[in-house]
């Protein structure tokens, strides 16, 4: 999956945007405002990325949720989706901003960057609900799979030590596993 990936992108990048978008208002000068629009530009770009990934890795897990982790699920989607769409006006008001030298638009885009920022680290708190306390069935399921392959494997031997290293072999990817 892609998207735990670029989820990371889109968390840290929006504040670093942040940051220097702040940086910008306290100084002014030109190079920082091309600094931080080109900044803004890169974390919509990763917030577009995670959301794009997320909704292909969204269905592939949902079943192994309980309720409340679907539920879960569903709302971080919708909230990504709305990540993505305010981030992208926020990086147009900036890009016109920046292009046409109206500090008023830029402050504006900054202001808002500030609030789309805070609302990506909750989405990355939900996601992070998501995996620690709804991941259990991954998990679980990882061990079933991890044991069925085993067991084909052992199967297809004839050699009762390669069986018995086969099966200690599974039994430690699982006991890996659940120390993760």
């Amino acid at each position: 999956m892609l998207h735990p990936a670029t989820a990371h992108f889109a968390v840290v990048l929006p504040v670093v945007a942040s940051v220097f978008g702040l940086i910008y208002l306290y100084t002014r000068s030109e190079g920082m405002s091309k600094l931080s629009t080109r900044v803004l530009l890169f974390a919509t770009l990763a917030m577009i990325a995670a959301w794009y990934t997320g909704s292909q890795a969204g269905p592939e897990i949902y079943d192994y949720l309980s309720a409340d982790g679907q539920h879960e699920l569903l709302e971080h989607k919708e909230l990504g989706l709305y990540l993505a769409i305010s981030m992208s006006v926020i990086t147009l008001l900036k890009l016109l901003g920046c292009k046409m030298k109206i500090f008023a638009l830029e402050a504006l885009a900054v202001v808002l960057l500030l609030g789309a920022t805070g609302a990506t680290l909750l989405q990355g708190k939900h996601g992070g609900e998501i995996v620690y306390e709804y991941g259990m069935p991954f998990k679980a399921y990882l061990m079933q799979d991890t044991l069925i392959e085993a067991a084909n494997d052992a199967s297809e031997s004839e050699d009762t030590e390669e069986q018995v290293e086969i099966l200690t072999d599974a039994i430690n990817e699982i006991i890996d596993l659940e120390e993760e």
